[in-house]
């Protein structure tokens, strides 16, 4: 190429690249008047993190007006303006109109989306993407003032930064609606609204009027599941009223990482955070937990399968409605019988085994399966019956069938109702001659043989599939199963006052820790009624329970592994490795979140009852989980009841315990204060001595609270090496959990937000207890000064001074720290 012919061909080029469909971005954030997006033009929020375009999903041929993330490699929308008025082509254009609104006009110039916002004064306007991925319509000059917002207009995604709530200027509240299907990103039928009162409740329903599942609203969750992420907390909810409405806020620590809250199509809420390693979006929350607790999720005559990939499936003798909605994961429409009732003897029954009951049941009084199927057929609007003790019928469409293991609690038989063509009939088995029976006899001593192993591999392969599908229902296990995968019980990791607990392998590799109860006197439907509650209550910070076993007088549970093993082997091993204090501080926390779950916002209150380091379990990123829970008593929220057994570890009970006195939630503060001096020293807070007498820890603790010198109870194997706030912030709140009265005693939810800084803790008095040990006890005295190299003698608080810094001391700030 010659010089002449090189600066015409660039020049050719240059115009090729303008004329193209090529993807270009625009080198702002913001679109005045007489400015456009058309084809593959972009906005690009000014920090680089979300960009602003047409674009269509899928396969799908239809264009929409969207925010997605700019930095992640997976295509993500988070809001789409004209949702329910797709485009045909990429030929059209969003531009600032006339009178200063942004609309969408497709290729004929007609508009199809407007954001109509009528407090606009002026065509002074600018369309502007921000760093958050809120699209704001602001006046020029003006940045705050704003006529319309993204966030104001949610989609199906919640970001950081956003808010839902109810909105006082157009009377509406906000609601995060599901897309149709996965390429369709029209309202679906489940929307999740927030409860714009701040009573802290959530809502998912159907078709927006059918209320079907509701819960408190979700803690703050740490990324500890999430590889590359550790421990660290990540995000919380707040709830505040303006002159505009009443909204929760979702706020998040560390901006830089990416993270999304997406009412899904499913019919569940799910959180996301983005993997840059593994460019892959990681669920790290979701609730429902289980994808069949969604209600009609596979809609009428569709049955759920927690182990499925899809989870929806027809009964024998329906189809889906419609296939291709199937094939996108939407399942709402539900199935459609193949042949049609006659409504007369002809109509036949198949058996749906082990079977989660459908709702609306009806019961009769038929005291026999006979007569209650009888009773079924008579009626043609009857579509099924079950028959155990008592008979139930269902009339019209069966919803939220699902597929359960056998003997889990609640499953049922169910007979359907189909028409004669549809039902399976079993060959006759009548005069097929001589021959026929010397053949069918030693093939069914094969046949026989061959399905006892398919019996057992089908088992394994149900077992392996439940708790790959991480679905959260519980498994029941035969005892022969669980003596298989724990190799007849030879592992022991160990024991306590509730049983011994061992090692097992599923046969997909997963180790688990299976816990054999001993001395347990709950028949078997208690027990099984018992475990059913304790296998909803999930959290974070709690060992979560994955199956069980009852058979004769067995009972065991089957819980997740951890793999670091409980707290006490950390803490008083002196040949492991020491626990920095930033893994102690977090343990304490933790700790702190999972009882206050347990005591507040449970369905029922439950009150751990046996609460130290052994029943502290570690998983591998040191993440603590309260173990032993369930074992507890389950307590009405009136906490009215006295708990006649005394439970409970020497040197954790509070002292109600010996009084007789009602057990509440206090009972488990006090034993967290005790552990958590624990925690702090590295030692045992009962020890013996040499001598027989018995060394009792937190008395020389509280005092030295009470003096300032929290440093000396630190473990001496850190060296000094700890944040001094949280040191005298975690000793302050270990001495107030243990006061006497439990009235002075702070609440777990006080207790996690004194550790999170978010209220400040007040010098404790010495408990009169503590003093008492030390006054009256021939056996029982307290660690010297001379062990933290100070050689003071024990100084004695007179119990009249006690008793008035009791009365006068609050136990914390009724103001958060300044930061």
């Amino acid at each position: 190429m010659d010089g002449k012919t090189r600066p015409f061909v660039c020049l050719c080029f240059l115009l090729f690249l303008f004329t193209s469909k090529c993807h270009v971005s625009r080198a702002a954030e913001t679109m005045s008047l007489g400015e456009s997006l058309t084809g593959k033009q972009t906005l690009i929020s000014k920090g680089g993190n979300f960009e602003l375009g047409f674009f269509k999903p899928g396969p799908s041929p239809k264009y929409y007006l969207a925010i997605w993330f700019k930095k992640v490699s997976k295509p993500t929308a988070v809001w789409v303006a004209n949702r329910e008025t797709p485009l045909s082509d990429d030929s059209s254009q969003a531009r600032i109109a006339e009178d200063g609104n942004l609309v969408i006009l497709d290729q004929s110039k007609g508009p199809v989306w407007s954001t109509n916002s009528s407090l606009i004064g002026s065509n002074s306007t600018v369309v502007e993407l921000l760093d958050s991925g809120n699209l704001v319509l602001r006046h020029r000059s003006n940045s705050t003032a704003i006529f319309w917002q993204s966030f104001d207009h949610p989609t199906d995604t919640w970001l950081p930064g956003g808010w839902l709530g109810f909105d006082k200027r157009t009377g509406e509240t906000q609601l995060l609606i599901s897309w149709k299907s996965s390429e369709d990103p029209a309202p679906g039928p489940f929307c999740l609204e927030l409860d714009p009162n701040g009573t802290s409740q959530y809502f998912i329903r159907r078709n927006r009027t059918l209320q079907y599942w509701t819960s408190g609203l979700w803690n703050d969750q740490s990324f500890s599941s999430i590889p590359e992420m550790g421990p660290a907390h990540y995000y919380n909810y707040s709830f505040e009223t303006t002159d505009k409405g009443n909204y929760f806020t979702y706020y998040a620590y560390d901006p830089s990482l990416i993270t999304r809250l997406v009412m899904d199509l499913t019919g569940q809420i799910k959180q996301f955070a983005w993997l840059e390693s593994s460019q892959q979006w990681n669920k790290f929350w979701s609730q429902p937990e289980a994808q069949c607790d969604v209600l009609s999720l596979c809609g009428p005559f569709g049955i759920c399968n927690a182990g499925g990939l899809p989870p929806c499936g027809c009964a024998q003798g329906f189809e889906p409605t419609s296939p291709n909605d199937w094939n996108l994961s939407d399942w709402s429409g539900g199935c459609v019988r193949k042949s049609l009732l006659t409504c007369d003897d002809k109509d036949g029954f198949s058996l749906l085994t082990a079977m989660r009951p459908p709702a609306n049941g009806q019961s009769l009084s038929a005291v026999s399966r006979e007569e209650c199927e009888f009773a079924c057929r008579s009626d043609c609007s009857c579509t099924a019956f079950s028959f155990s003790n008592r008979c139930f019928v269902w009339k019209g469409d069966l919803l939220n069938l699902q597929n359960l293991s056998e003997g889990d609690p609640g499953a049922i038989d169910l007979s359907l109702r189909l028409a004669d063509s549809d039902v399976s009939k079993s060959e006759n088995s009548g005069s097929k001659g001589l021959l026929v029976g010397a053949i069918v006899g030693p093939v069914a001593g094969i046949a026989a043989l061959l399905g006892v192993v398919f019996m057992v591999r089908r088992r394994t392969q149900r077992i392996t599939t439940t708790f790959n599908s991480g679905s959260g229902s519980l498994v029941s296990f035969s005892y022969r199963d669980l003596q298989r995968i724990t190799k007849n019980f030879s592992e022991k990791l160990g024991c306590g006052g509730f049983g011994s607990v061992f090692r097992g392998t599923l046969p997909n590799s997963s180790i688990v820790a299976v816990k054999k109860l001993e001395g347990l006197g709950q028949g078997e439907k208690q027990f099984r009624a018992e475990v059913s509650t304790i296998g909803t209550v999930q959290h974070l910070n709690l060992s979560r329970l994955r199956g069980f076993c009852s058979e004769g007088s067995q009972r065991l549970l089957v819980y997740d592994y951890m793999s670091r093993g409980s707290l006490d082997s950390h803490l008083f091993n002196k040949n492991s490795e020491a626990l920095k204090w930033e893994t102690r501080y977090q343990v304490a926390l933790g700790t702190a979140r999972g009882l206050a779950y347990l005591h507040e916002e449970c369905r029922d209150c439950i009150i751990h009852c046996d609460i130290k380091p052994e029943n502290i379990l570690l998983d591998e990123s040191f993440c603590p989980k309260v173990a032993d829970f369930g074992l507890a008593k389950l307590v009405g929220r009136e906490f009215s009841r006295v708990l006649t057994t005394m439970r409970g570890t020497r040197g954790y009970l509070a002292p109600e315990w010996i009084s007789g006195l009602a057990i509440t939630t206090k009972a488990d503060v006090y034993s967290y204060g005790m552990m958590v001096f624990e925690i702090i020293s590295g030692r045992r807070n009962v020890e013996q001595s040499g001598d027989g007498k018995v060394l009792f820890f937190p008395t020389w603790a509280a005092k030295r609270i009470m003096e300032g010198e929290v440093l000396s109870l630190l473990d001496n194997r850190l060296l000094g090496e700890a944040d001094m706030v949280e040191l005298c912030r975690v000793c302050r709140v270990a001495c107030w959990c243990i006061q006497d009265d439990e009235e002075d005693r702070p609440s777990m939810v006080q207790v996690v937000k004194v550790l999170e800084g978010l209220l400040e803790v007040n010098i404790p008095p010495v408990p009169r207890s503590l003093q008492l040990f030390e006054l009256n006890s021939d056996h029982i005295v307290t660690i010297t000064d001379s062990e933290s190299s100070s050689n003071q003698t024990s100084q004695t608080v007179s119990r009249n001074s006690k008793a008035k810094s009791s009365k006068s001391s609050s136990w914390a700030s009724a103001s958060a720290p300044s930061s």
